[in-house]
Formats: C-alpha cells, structure tokens, sequence
C-alpha cells in the first residue's frame, strides 16, 4: 500500500486553533487562531460565539493572556524575530493595541499577576541595562510603570511573592555556579539562602511562593542527582521533599490557582507523568488521565478553580483541548490544533534506549514510516538547547519526514535535561566531541538494528542541533550522506563574543560548559566546524534568520563562505525577516520545500512538487 502524501501546508501551515485560556471569571475563553492567513487572538463568548479580537498582518502572535481582572488580554510580541518582547494590551471589547513597554531594543524578560483582582502587573524589563531585567510594577490600565527593584547586583533570575515583593534572586558566581539569595518582607538587605555549582544549575532554580510568603518552592538537585520538589522555609532554611522521581528531574509543577498550594507534580522519564500532591484534585485528574489517549497538562484555571483548561499532548495527532467543569465533573471537548492531521495516517513515535560508546545510557524516540520496509532512509534530528530535551508527542517535522519515508532518530544526548546533573555533567566542554559521539551512536544504532540504510543517513538540527550538524559532518564524515543546519553556531569563538546582552548572567556558566575564549581555546578551535571545513565532504543545507540575536546570521555566513570558496556543494537559505527559528508559515513552507527536495536528492524519499 502507497500512503498518501500529506502536503506540506498540512504540517507547517498555521493551525486551525491553539493555545486556549479561560478567563478569571470562567466565562470566556481566549486562543489563537488565523485571521486573513496571520495567527491573532479570537475570542470565546459563554454562549459560543466566537470573534478575533486583534489584526495583526504581518508576523501574528504567538503568546497572550488575560489580564488579572479578565478586562483585557496582554499580547507579548517581537519585531521580525529580534526577541525584543513588547507587552501591548487589547480591551476584550475590542480596540486597537496598546504597546506598554515601547522602548527600542529593550525586552520584557517575565511577567507575574497578583493573586487578588488589579489591573497592576509585576515585569523583569531590561530598559535601563540590556544586561540586567529590573523589577516594574505596570498598570495595564494607565500604562504607568515604575521601578520596584533595580538588579544592581547581575541577578540571572528574580522571583516576587504572591503580594508582588521582591524576595528571591538568583546571583551568578564566578565559577559558573550561583548564590540564592532573600529579601524577607520589610528587610533592606539580602540574604544567602542557599549556593550551588554549575552541575546543579539545569535542575535547580526558584518555582513560587505559598500565600504565606514564607515557604519557597523550588527544584533542587543539591544533596540528589536529580531535580526534586522541595519546600523551604524562608525564615529558617528548614527544607523538606514534596516530591521526587528516581532517574528525572522535575518537569512541571501544578499550584492551586488562589492559595498557592501545590496541587500536582509532573516528571517526565519516557512520557509526561503526574505525582498527585493534593487530594482534592486526584478524582479530576484521574479521570482526565482516562478520558483520552495522551500525555495530559492542565493549561489555566478560572479564579474560584471551577474550570480548567486541559490537554493531551499525543504522537499521531496534533493536541487537543478541553473544558473542565470540577463540580459537575464535564468534559466539554474544544478543538484540536490541527484536525486535519486526526484522519490521516501518521506514524507512532517510541521511546528507545541505547548505550553510548563509553557506556552512557542513551534515551530517545524513534519514529518509523507507516509500513515501510526496512533497511530505511534515515534522519538523525538534533534539538537545540543544548540543555533542553526531545519528548514524546507531536511534532509536525518528524511526522513530515516519517511520510516522506524516513525513520527519524531523536536522541537526547548527554547535556539534554531531565535525566540528572550526572547526564549534564557529561556534556561539560563536550561540544563536538563526546556529544557529538552520542549523536553518532544514535546513528550507528539504527544500522546495528537493521533500521537504516547505512548508506543514506542525514543529521539535520536547528540551533545546538545545527551546530552538531556541521560538528556531525566534520567529526564523522563518513556516517552521513548529507546534513541539514539551521540557525547553527560555526564558530565558537564569534558565537560566544556576540550573545545578546541579555544573557550576560549566564556567561561564566556558559564557559563553563562549553569552555572559556582564553583558556580553552585549543579546545574551542578544536571543536569549531569553521576551522575544519575542509574535513565537510557531503552536500549541506544552511537556512539562517537574519534577525537571530542568539546565533548571528555569521555564524552561518561564515561556514557557507568557507565551504563555497572550497567548490563545496552547500545551499543557503536567509529569511531577512525571522530570527532564531521561523515562524511566519511562508517562510516554513519555503524552507521545508527546499529541505525536502534536499534530502530526497540525497537520501531518495518521497518529494512534494512543485
């Protein structure tokens, strides 16, 4: 049997609905959702009309949400990729947006509602040193802003308690590591609560406070190898376990809308699980968990918690939405992202378990064309981050690949989160080298298997993962028959000079994990594919947002240069109006054309035309 092709529109076009949010009062709902081709906000009435609330023409936005009193919807936007968030504000009656943070260049780096109705909001905005996020207080009625505190000290994270206060801020050391520090209420001064090193910073940060503004939680790894649940006392450093995963870190916590109270912890080893805290909720979510196939996250609750907002991520369709009525009990299904997808045949996606060559246990999802015989076509694809990691799920790329006739390989090597600070120790000044291996033994793994045709292997990856597409095909040139890089670092010495100012804080833990200009620099010319070019013999495909101010655009240029003065088959792609990532649907279309008539030139899968 000859599966259909499904079109490229169908993955990478703009969803029909997604990212819904219920009102504080439980009475309207917000998503995004297209108008005249562009993703802008709609609204829900209670009686099921429905009407877009704003017009964007150009980019469309990708994130809002209510405002503390439901009378507005607070819009975060950039320009053209930049990651320059502004928060603009909509009347929920309709209106025109309203920028609150006009100012070039800056950024809205976190936004915090207070417990109780207001029109007041709390933001981390970099306006006065693009190096450090102040604390504001802005009224998103007036427009008023004023500076509650000014991060003087380089903070790399600031967290207030339910009443708005400033009370906890994360300070770099200069080993990479950082001190925890507290403002109790009425203090002046700031106070070490607890310090960490570098191996602790992926599972260790503040979550929020209870409503008491006394007990902290956080995710701790100290004293464990893993990220745990834990509740602090402020006033006495006492700490206690609320909850734990032997293996993982912590994912995800679930807190009582109006007390604060923590409800649900969620981990996630193979797939997203839940670790019910508060008895009040174990009803709902355990009929949640059955009322349909998927992993389940609440998404947002009404102020008296009478309603949620839920969803199943899965792997053969795209997610889909609920509303949750706790009293009665019902389920009242919303929509999908993308219902074209739930009647087409899409292949399943399993997690898979390997050894690396040093013996590291290797976790990764593997997604086979639907009855494709086998040896296959294979894709290697690379996440970003590269402390981030894959899960299971939709994810319009593999799917695309798997119908094209491609097995594709995720894997999360050692340096992606969620499995310790042992697995991310591992990555320490490992770019390009025992990374890069885990990805190659993800490669040689399916050949081991019988899965992948040894002769027709591609590592393709966008940001970390584009940079160990160019390491892949220096490192290993003979494992891979071509390779696809997006937004990928070349150089590490220009990539570390030219980070945005924003990330400041993290620069000594940035050296430390990737290694230090000075005293690494053997090891970052070493591990640099700009420097070994000559070593690249496959065809590449380069595509770069030349707005991207976490990998500049020459990071990029300066390979394809490298490669185009040597006769070397490459092809670039630039977008004059994405940045680190693209996300205007033509401009997806555009580059998954050209990657697909990429890899079916080199690999022999199946090709849309034109």
């Amino acid at each position: 049997m000859t599966l259909p092709l499904i079109p490229r529109e169908t993955f990478f076009g703009n969803p029909e609905r997604v990212a819904p949010r219920i009102s504080p009062d439980g009475r309207r709902l917000l998503y995004l959702a297209p108008r005249d081709g562009v993703l802008n906000v709609w609204i829900r009435e209670a009686d099921g009309a429905e009407r877009p609330l704003t017009g964007d023409r150009h980019r469309g936005i990708q994130l809002a949400g209510w405002s503390p009193d439901g009378t507005q919807v607070v819009v975060f936007q950039d320009t053209d990729g930049d990651e320059n968030f502004h928060v603009r504000v909509v009347p929920v009656e309709g209106g025109e947006p309203r920028d609150l943070t006009p100012v070039a260049g800056a950024r809205v780096g976190g936004l915090w509602a207070p417990l109780d109705v207001s029109d007041t909001i709390l933001i981390a905005f970099n306006e006065r040193d693009r190096r450090a996020f102040d604390l504001h207080s802005l009224n998103l009625r007036t427009g008023e802003r004023r500076l509650v505190l000014a991060n003087d000290f380089g903070a790399s994270r600031l967290l207030p308690d339910a009443q708005l206060r400033p009370r906890i801020a994360v300070v770099p050391t200069p080993d990479g590591g950082s001190k925890m520090t507290h403002l109790a209420p009425g203090a002046t001064e700031w106070a070490d609560l607890l310090r960490f090193g570098p191996d602790e910073a992926s599972g260790t940060w503040p979550i929020g406070f209870a409503a008491d503004g006394v007990t902290l939680f956080l995710s701790s790894s100290m004293g464990s190898d893993c990220g745990q649940l834990r509740a602090i006392d402020t006033a006495t450093g006492k700490e206690r376990v609320l909850a734990e995963e032997p293996g993982c870190d912590l994912a995800e916590v679930l807190f009582h809308v109006q007390t604060r109270r923590v409800r649900a912890a969620g981990f996630e080893r193979e797939r997203r699980s839940w670790q019910v805290l508060d008895p009040d909720i174990a009803r709902d979510i355990d009929t949640l968990r059955r009322a349909r196939p998927g992993d389940l996250s609440v998404l947002s609750e009404s102020r008296d918690d009478a309603v949620w907002v839920v969803g199943w991520s899965q792997d053969r369709g795209s997610d889909a939405y609920a509303l949750w009525e706790r009293g009665p009990q019902k389920l009242t299904p919303l929509f999908s992202a993308r219902p074209a997808l739930d009647s087409l045949p899409l292949a399943g996606m399993s997690p898979v378990t390997f050894p690396a060559r040093d013996g590291l246990a290797l976790h990764g999802y593997l997604t086979l064309p639907v009855d494709a015989p086998r040896p296959l076509p294979a894709v290697v694809l690379v996440h970003g981050g590269p402390w981030v990691r894959d899960s299971w799920g939709y994810r319009a790329e593999v799917q695309w690949l798997a119908n094209r006739g491609y097995a594709v390989l995720q894997v999360n090597y050692r340096g992606s989160t969620g499995y310790g600070k042992t697995f991310v120790r591992a990555s320490f000044k490992q770019w390009g080298a025992a990374m890069q291996d885990d990805v190659a033994d993800a490669a040689l793994w399916l050949v081991r298997e019988g899965i992948a045709d040894p002769a027709k292997i591609a590592i393709m990856g966008g940001s970390y993962g584009g940079y160990a597409t160019l390491a892949g095909l220096v490192r290993h040139p003979e494992l891979y028959a071509c390779g696809v890089a997006l937004c990928g670092p070349s150089n590490l010495f220009s990539f570390l000079s030219s980070i945005p100012a924003y990330w400041e804080s993290a620069r000594a833990l940035m050296y430390e994990r990737i290694g230090h200009p000075e005293a690494d620099e053997r090891l970052l010319r070493e591990r640099s594919p700009l420097f070994h070019a000559d070593r690249i013999r496959v065809p590449l495909l380069v595509a770069q947002g030349a707005n991207d101010p976490r990998v500049k655009k020459a990071e990029s240029l300066q390979i394809v240069e490298a490669l185009r003065t040597r006769g070397h088959d490459v092809a670039y792609i630039e977008f004059p109006d994405e940045g680190h990532g693209f996300v205007r649907p033509a401009n997806r279309l555009r580059f998954y054309a050209e990657a697909e008539r990429f890899l079916a030139r080199h690999l022999g899968g199946r090709c849309e035309t034109p």
